[in-house]
Order: structure tokens, then C-alpha cells, then sequence
């Protein structure tokens, strides 16, 4: 027990309080944007990110994995905020914890081995294009010297950590160019620009909304879809995070951890949140590997809003812009151009769809969604395919069939037998098939019965115990006596 408690929290301290420090710093301009997109004050989004990453670091399974406000669920509140108000967002961040703690306790996690590598690759791919793109309106356009700051950042970031490697670059670069921009009176846009940060922590109170059952029927259906897409953002950065560092993570105890951060979270008045893809890779790529990073995050992020806050409102927004560039470009699989050439053309299809549906939508859940459903209808075309193959011994006509036999194949299957012959002797051989559903016991009958009625006599062989056991439960033709066998 000890051993495991410095292994999460004291195996890499230094390395750990410097990441969660760049992450906090990184937080702050993110947090108030997600404030922005769902209607609420900035320190809604602030407050959600110091809480959730406090929380998180304590109950969490991905030790080193950031989690705060996002903006996957800052689009869902939406409606819920222009409708009803703040209040009923509290309320329904509340619910959205309870949600998670039970998918948490019911193990659903184990979905995440439903999810292909080919949408796992377009889920990475698709974050880093909306990360470069939510960066594009805080430097396009703007001024020159706001390029020259996001391309200095740009180089101190890639450059800097080939030779300096004891204090992140990122960090090095905001302190360096918020010096600069402040002593040499620079104009340019800065995090302040985005919204006012109030120095105060947040307090426990409860949703001022009514507690009835038309209140729930009202933040249900926005908790659940919160829930949903929370869990899944967060459990395919954990598998990210995991990838990166060599480790393995509980996913079940992350589901109840972010629902423990979301529950406690809406009480002290802070939007709903999940995992952080860009922040996790700023995390690991700064050195960050234990919970105390996680933890670090959220202090500091809390400690630069109190306590230097004035100076925090004055960090050029180009130095940040310049390392969630850097952070984009990292995070893009870069390899996935190979990937297109190399595998299958359905993978391929299923990669680049994701990638679409969620560039277009920015909604996470939409494009992984798709991906899973694509690559489950291309998967069952690619099993349904069924040969049944004739040959003629001692006066019998013998049926081979190969493949699966299911609902998507049933049609291939009875396409393959010619139902005129009269007073013939049949063997059907399945011993190279495996029978998976009623539609596949379905179709064996059909082709036993339609022989019967031309006086044919029909025999089954080959079926596997499990097969077997499904024929005998469903099958009609049992019950005229057909032969049966298996071996």
C-alpha cells in the first residue's frame, strides 16, 4: 500500500510540480473559453477545472491524466443554459456524477474494447485539428507582432527541450515572453481580454432549483448525454495516456472517479468536465507522470487566480496560442498517412469518417459514435459471406458449408441449394460453420423443410456443441423427426 502511494505521488515530484504548473497555466485560457461557448461567467469554467483536477487526482485510475472543464461538454450545455439558467447546470453537473459513479460501479468501461484502433486513430487525429483550430481566431489575422510571439513560442517549445530538459520549455517560454511583453509595454491580446477573473474561492452550496420530478425530467436528458460523452472522452485519453507513458490504468475507477469530481464539483459551483486531451499530452510530454501533477494543476491554477491574478489577466494569449499549436502537432498521429495506404480500405473509411464527423460536429461522441457503427456493419459484410460448396458420394449429394451462418448471411446461404430434386438422399455438413442466431437456425429450416416437401431425406451433421444446442432449443424440423448428428 505505501509502495503504491509513492509510486503515484512522490516516484517523480519535481518533474510532476513543474508539468502541473505549465497545465494550470494552460488551463486558464481554455477554462474561460469553455466558459464562453456554454454562456456562463469564466469563473464557472475556473472553478470546474481547479475542482475537478483537485478531486481527480485523489480518485482517479490514470494517474498523470488531466481532467477540467472541456469543450465536448461545454457544447451540450448549450441549450440547457440559454433554457433554464446556471442553476439548472449545476444541477444537472450533479446528476451527471451520480450517473458516472454508476457506470463506474456497473464496469462500463469495459465498452472500450468495443472501440477500433481505426477510430481510436481518427478520435487523436480529429482532437488535434479542433485544439489548432480553436487557436486560429486568437492569432489569424490580428498583428504582426502577435505571429512573431506564436512563432518564438513555437521555437522555444521544439527547440529549447533538446538541450534543457530540467524545466519545461513551455513554462520557460510563458514566463520569458510575459516578462518581455511587460517590460517592453508590447501591445497584443491577453488572457484578461478573453473574461474577468474574479480572486475568490469558489463555496459549497446546493442548485437553487426545485427538487421535483419535473426539475429531473428537465437536466436528465442533458446528464445522461454529459455522462456518456464525458466517460468516453475521458476513457479513450486514458488509453492515450496509457500508450504514452507504457502504463496500464483502472477505467472503472476513473468512470467513479470523474463522477466523485462532477458530484462535488456542481456543488461548488463548477461546470461539468471530463479528461483533457491537450492538457494530458502538455502533462506527459513536461515530465508529468504521477497523481501529484494532477494535483499541482489544480492548486496552481487556483493560486494564480487568488493570488496572482493581476498578473495571470496580462500572459499574452500568442505564447498560449503557440503551445497548443505545439501541442496539436504532437498529438497528431502522423503516422496515420502510412496507416491509410497500409491497412484495409474499410479501416481506412472508418479512420477518416471519424475524423470528419467530428471536425464537423466538434462533438466527440458523434464522430466515435459513427466510427463504431461503421465498423461494425463493415465487419459483419466482411463475415457474412457464406460458400456452400456440393459434391455427389454414394448416391448422396453432400453440402459443405463454410462461414458464419447469422442474420446477414442467411440469404447467400439459401441461394446455394436447388430445392427441385425429389427422392434424393442429403447431407448437410457444418462442421466448418459456426450457427450464431435464430435467423441462421431460421434458415437451416427452411432448407430442411422445403426438401421434405419433395419427399428428399435430409441430414444435419457437423454442428459444434454450441450450435447444436441453439438447433435443438429453435429448430421446427426437430419435431418431424429429421436425423440429426454431431461429430
Amino acid at each position: 500500500m505505501l509502495e503504491k502511494i509513492r509510486l503515484n505521488w512522490f516516484s517523480n515530484v519535481r518533474a510532476d510540480i513543474l508539468a502541473g504548473i505549465v497545465v494550470a497555466l494552460a488551463l486558464i485560457p481554455e477554462a474561460i473559453a469553455f466558459s464562453i461557448i456554454a454562456g456562463v461567467n469564466p469563473m464557472v469554467g475556473l472553478y470546474a477545472s481547479f475542482s475537478i483536477a483537485v478531486i481527480i487526482a485523489f480518485v482517479g485510475g490514470r494517474p498523470g491524466m488531466i481532467s477540467a472543464a472541456t469543450g465536448a461538454m461545454a457544447l451540450l450545455m448549450v441549450p440547457l443554459v440559454k433554457d433554464y439558467g446556471i442553476e439548472y447546470l449545476l444541477a444537472a453537473t450533479i446528476l451527471t456524477g451520480i450517473i458516472q459513479i454508476i457506470f463506474g460501479v456497473f464496469k462500463v468501461a469495459k465498452v472500450m474494447k468495443f472501440i477500433p484502433r481505426a477510430v481510436m486513430i481518427g478520435f487523436v487525429n480529429a482532437l488535434a485539428i479542433l485544439i489548432f483550430m480553436a487557436q486560429v481566431p486568437h492569432f489569424l489575422g490580428i498583428s504582426t507582432i502577435t505571429y512573431v510571439f506564436v512563432g518564438v513560442t513555437l521555437l522555444i517549445v521544439y527547440i529549447l527541450p533538446r538541450f534543457l530538459k530540467s524545466i519545461p520549455a513551455p513554462l520557460i517560454a510563458i514566463v520569458a515572453l510575459t516578462a518581455l511583453a511587460l517590460f517592453a509595454d508590447i501591445e497584443m491580446r491577453t488572457v484578461g481580454d478573453l473574461g474577468t477573473i474574479t480572486q475568490s474561492l469558489p463555496s459549497f452550496f446546493i442548485p437553487n432549483v426545485p427538487f421535483s420530478f419535473e426539475t429531473l425530467m428537465i437536466i436528465f436528458p442533458y446528464s445522461i448525454a454529459l455522462a456518456i460523452v464525458g466517460l468516453l472522452e475521458t476513457l479513450l485519453t486514458a488509453t492515450i495516456v496509457d500508450d504514452m507513458t507504457g502504463t496500464e490504468s483502472n477505467k472503472n475507477k476513473e468512470s467513479r472517479g470523474q463522477g466523485i469530481a462532477n458530484f462535488i464539483n456542481g456543488c461548488f459551483g463548477g461546470m461539468a468536465g471530463c479528461a483533457m486531451i491537450g492538457q494530458s499530452v502538455i502533462n506527459v510530454k513536461s515530465g508529468g507522470r504521477g497523481r501529484l501533477s494532477t494535483l499541482t494543476a489544480g492548486l496552481f491554477l487556483m493560486f494564480l487566480i487568488i493570488v496572482l491574478g493581476e498578473l495571470v489577466v496580462q500572459i499574452p494569449m500568442p505564447v498560449l496560442v503557440g503551445i497548443m499549436i505545439m501541442v496539436s502537432i504532437g498529438t497528431f498521429d502522423w503516422s496515420s498517412f502510412t496507416y491509410l495506404k497500409k491497412a484495409p480500405l474499410t479501416d481506412s473509411i472508418v479512420m477518416v469518417t471519424t475524423v470528419l464527423i467530428v471536425v464537423f460536429t466538434h462533438d466527440l461522441s458523434k464522430g466515435v459514435i459513427a466510427g463504431v457503427i461503421l465498423s461494425a456493419i463493415f465487419f459483419v459484410a466482411k463475415i457474412s459471406q457464406v460458400t456452400v460448396t456440393k459434391t455427389v458420394m454414394n448416391e448422396a449429394s453432400h453440402f459443405k458449408v463454410e462461414g458464419q451462418l447469422f442474420f446477414a448471411s442467411v440469404e447467400s446461404f439459401l441461394e446455394a441449394f436447388d430445392f427441385s430434386v425429389r427422392d434424393e438422399k442429403i447431407i448437410i455438413d457444418f462442421s466448418t460453420t459456426h450457427v450464431w442466431d435464430d435467423s441462421g437456425v431460421g434458415a437451416i429450416d427452411k432448407v430442411v423443410l422445403k426438401y421434405y416437401e419433395n419427399k428428399n431425406e435430409v441430414k444435419i451433421v457437423g454442428l459444434n456443441a454450441t450450435s447444436q444446442q441453439l438447433v435443438d432449443k429453435l429448430a421446427i424440423y426437430n419435431n418431424d423427426n429429421a436425423k440429426m448428428s454431431a461429430h
